[in-house]
């Protein structure tokens, strides 16, 4: 992303609707916020991911010549707006919540404050970064969880929406929690670890598949996993591992790291049986690592049987999130700047979960002090401050009448937005692919494991303040009096 100017990938209306500001003048500030209404995969929270490269497009966003052509070729724009493009750089400030955090619906995860021109450019190309990413990184982290605390390595680049997918999916997969990834450019340009065996091919080259595993093992010393299942797991691939395992023994050249794949079949029974084998021989610190179509629900249900597996290849499930293929992040206007003050904006519509919060906002998260576990998150107006020394009085902005009295100092505080672009110029650097990892472990150990079920998990309240509240509330009421 880095090396292309993805100014254009953006929406024709974002444009039309550019040079409608433009020509009449209009390029009042306004604050836009990103954000989702329902957690992907039946999921008790999400995983906020992409912000990198959002950075990254913000920095390079300039229309070119030959932009300017293509849009002129169009036959709509006209030149003293293609013009005003010519020199279009993002002045604005732009606000999120690090990559990696635990976040849940209606929080805003970006939040662009920019004249409405600069603005509305932003709006495909910040969902579409940060809906992908978000989505497989929420994923991977149900993977992972699933497989409580063995490896997972993300093995899906042949089975991605494309090159781009592929790769910034593995990127996400890994900030999700996975060890490694498959896909050595997503390795090379996030400098996280690249892992693999071999394919079927491989053993399918040689005469046999005892020879097939000699001439692997003696290439790969160091760390030799043999694919078991090409002909007959158990009565040839899990057999002829450990004959070379007992060549490499009795030659004392045992790697480091070994073990065997299983690729298709009953993984809990075959796992099982070649466990047993392996033991037997004495092979007890041999792994064993599983693949083939799989996902959380399959890895639970595998380890509830029993299943011997050490490590987990994750592919096409992971990759493309196929149970959940969109996260769903919404760019929604929330106020314009009119004298020097911020006037906010509300959406409104039939389906009370569409309904948008209005104003330049602020996310306090409520931690209960004694667990370290998340409470609530409250969203609250900018100029608002809270203070864990005073009680905190929390209530569901739906269904008013749930609330919840913290004590004071019963409660830790954290703002979630940080600056990221002050006037246009960039504030923030992005921690390196493995460090978000750790950091998103820390805030995946945050959630209670009710929220962290796979079906029907603890709801983790988003609540707003009364200030918030009674501005939105207003705002109803005066759209619902208009004739």
């Amino acid at each position: 992303m880095g090396k292309q100017n993805l100014t254009l990938l953006t929406d024709y209306y974002e444009l039309t609707m550019m040079q409608g500001y433009y020509n009449n003048q209009k390029n009042d500030t306004v604050v836009f916020d990103v954000f989702y209404r329902s957690n992907p995969c039946g999921s008790g929270y999400a995983i906020c991911a992409g912000l990198e490269q959002v950075i990254e497009y913000i920095k390079n966003l300039h229309f070119t010549s030959e932009d300017i052509e293509f849009l002129r070729s169009l036959k709509i724009f006209d030149e003293n707006f293609l013009s005003y493009l010519k020199d279009f750089k993002f002045t604005g400030d732009i606000y999120a919540i690090p990559e990696g955090t635990v976040v849940f619906p209606m929080l805003p995860l970006v939040k662009v404050i920019a004249p409405i021109t600069e603005a509305q450019l932003l709006e495909a190309a910040l969902l579409n970064i940060i809906n992908h990413q978000s989505l497989i990184a929420t994923k991977a982290s149900r993977v992972v969880s699933a497989a409580n605390g063995a490896p997972v390595m993300e093995f899906g680049l042949r089975r991605a929406q494309g090159p781009d997918a592929g790769t910034l999916g593995a990127r996400a997969a890994i900030i999700g929690g996975c060890v490694g990834t498959s896909n050595l450019l997503s390795a090379r340009l996030y400098n996280v670890p690249a892992l693999g065996t071999h394919a079927h091919s491989w053993i399918m080259s040689f005469d046999s598949e005892l020879t097939a595993f000699r001439k692997y093992a003696e290439l790969y010393p160091l760390n030799t996993t043999l694919l078991v299942d090409t002909y007959d797991t158990l009565r040839s691939g899990v057999p002829n591992a450990i004959k070379v395992f007992s060549e490499l023994r009795d030659a004392g050249k045992m790697p480091e790291n070994y073990g065997i794949r299983l690729d298709s079949g009953d993984l809990a029974y075959l796992s099982k049986k070649a466990r047993k084998m392996l033991d037997d021989a004495g092979f007890v610190d041999a792994k064993i690592t599983a693949s083939n179509n799989l996902d959380e629900y399959i890895i639970d249900s595998l380890i509830a049987e029993g299943a011997k597996i050490d490590s987990w290849g994750v592919g096409t499930k992971l990759i493309t999130s196929r149970d959940c293929p969109s996260f769903g992040g919404v760019y929604k206007l929330a106020a314009i700047k009119k004298d020097g003050a911020f006037v906010p904006k509300l959406k409104v519509s039939e389906n009370h979960f569409k309904l948008t919060n209005p104003g330049n906002k602020k996310v306090y998260r409520v931690y209960e002090k004694e667990s370290g576990k998340i409470k609530a998150d409250l969203i609250a107006l900018e100029d608002e401050v809270y203070s864990s020394d005073e009680p905190l009085l929390l209530f569901d902005p739906v269904a008013t009448w749930k609330k919840t009295y913290l004590e004071p100092n019963t409660y830790t505080l954290r703002e979630l937005l940080v600056p990221v672009f002050k006037s246009g110029e960039c504030v923030y650097e992005s921690p390196s692919v493995m460090d978000i990892r750790e950091y998103c472990q820390k805030e995946l150990d945050s959630l209670w494991d009710e929220a962290k079920r796979f079906k029907n998990p603890h709801v983790v309240y988003v609540d707003l303040s009364s200030k918030l509240y009674n501005m939105k509330k207003e705002l109803l009421d005066g759209y619902s009096s208009i004739d």
